[in-house]
């Protein structure tokens, strides 16, 4: 493609030059007068970026060229042009989307040089994480993101640095559904990429995590709830988590939580929290507490079970397998005095209100602790 848009073809050096001098211009303060000058270099940026993706990724009809992938790859790292790029705010729609492609070439095709430079340039990190407080960025910011956590340096820094890692628990529950869920995908890529990271650090962060993350299994964000529900599972159950998982099902506060969206308000969350709760269940080595919750409201517990999605039972035959092991480990339990102020079993079909489900998952008076 010799021409683009009607001009000359720049090089790789003409257009990392020139977006650098109009960023500049840009970042100047202007008079009413040089409003002009302004709006032009903000077409000029935005034209460069669309030549960059071309050169980086090419389109239908043309293959990019290596050599000018490389050299334009070069003058970017040399010119420190991906500092300029983070501050998506200040460029047209377009080109945000581009700078999005322009950084993830470079994530994926250039790793050791492109995890050097974030690593020396941990603002991108935070400005990326930042991100998602703007709606008008948020989605460019997460898909950089996720590139950014396939290479587990970059994901260490980001679960090791408490501003960043905390955001997440706000931005999952965004009222925003489209930025919540893009930020949910990067927390859940975060948390589970790289295995063996992830155990060290949920293992050296355990108490302070599960506060949090218990918030959002409590979140009134139906969707933020479900999610959150479905990533926990996947969690306990991941081989290199199996210190976390027993940590976890031995806690009673944890059980009482999973008892009571065992109850929720819609068979989605049920369904999510019944392979949770199977899992406190099924435990061989349950802690004194646990076992005294289970005990004390054994009865109660097999008649819910009994008539828990009865619908799924006959499509859904590892369901019914898992359901029929848990009746049967319930009923080997000792027999114990029921809670003093238990609630009615639901029938399982109406939800059981909040308080009423509390009340009978909440464990009897002296009940032991992990």
């Amino acid at each position: 493609m010799a021409f683009i848009f009607g001009h000359r073809k720049k090089s790789p050096v003409e257009l990392v030059k020139s977006t650098k001098k109009h960023i500049e211009l840009m970042q100047q303060p202007h008079t009413q007068a040089d409003e002009k000058l302004g709006k032009k270099s903000m077409e000029k940026i935005t034209l460069n970026l669309s030549s960059m993706k071309f050169m980086l990724y090419g389109d239908a009809e043309n293959e990019p060229k290596e050599a000018d992938q490389n050299k334009l790859v070069e003058e970017i790292f040399h010119a420190n042009l991906l500092m300029d790029l983070i501050d998506m705010k200040r460029f047209e729609f377009e080109a945000r989307k581009d700078v999005a492609q322009v950084y993830n070439f470079v994530l994926r095709q250039k790793k050791p040089q492109a995890v050097e430079y974030v690593k020396q340039h941990p603002a991108i990190l935070r400005a990326l994480v930042d991100g998602y407080n703007d709606p008008e960025i948020a989605l460019n910011c997460g898909s950089i993101l996720r590139e950014v956590i396939r290479h587990e340096e970059l994901n260490d820094m980001l679960l090791n640095d408490p501003h960043m890692l905390d955001a997440f628990f706000e931005y999952v529950q965004l009222s925003t559904f489209d930025v919540a869920s893009d930020a949910f995908a990067t927390f859940k890529l975060m948390l589970t990429k790289h295995k063996v990271l992830c155990a060290k650090f949920l293992d050296a962060h355990f108490d302070d995590f599960c506060r949090k993350y218990n918030v959002l299994l409590q979140s009134r964000n139906y969707v933020t709830k479900r999610q959150s529900l479905k990533l926990l599972g996947e969690l306990l159950l991941n081989r290199s988590n199996f210190t976390i998982m027993m940590r976890y099902i031995n806690s009673p506060d944890n059980l009482k939580i999973m008892m009571n969206l065992l109850r929720g308000n819609t068979k989605a969350i049920q369904f999510e929290a019944f392979h949770v709760f199977k899992i406190f269940v099924a435990n061989p080595k349950k802690s004194a507490g646990i076992v005294d919750i289970l005990a004390r409201n054994k009865r109660k517990l097999i008649e819910f079970l009994q008539k828990f999605q009865k619908d799924k039972e006959n499509a859904d035959e590892q369901f019914n397998d898992e359901k029929q092991t848990l009746l049967n480990t319930l009923a080997q339990l000792p027999d114990l005095p029921e809670p003093a102020h238990a609630a009615q079993a639901a029938d399982g079909h109406d939800a059981q209100p909040a308080a009423a489900a509390a009340a009978a998952a909440a464990p009897a008076a002296g009940a032991g602790s992990p």
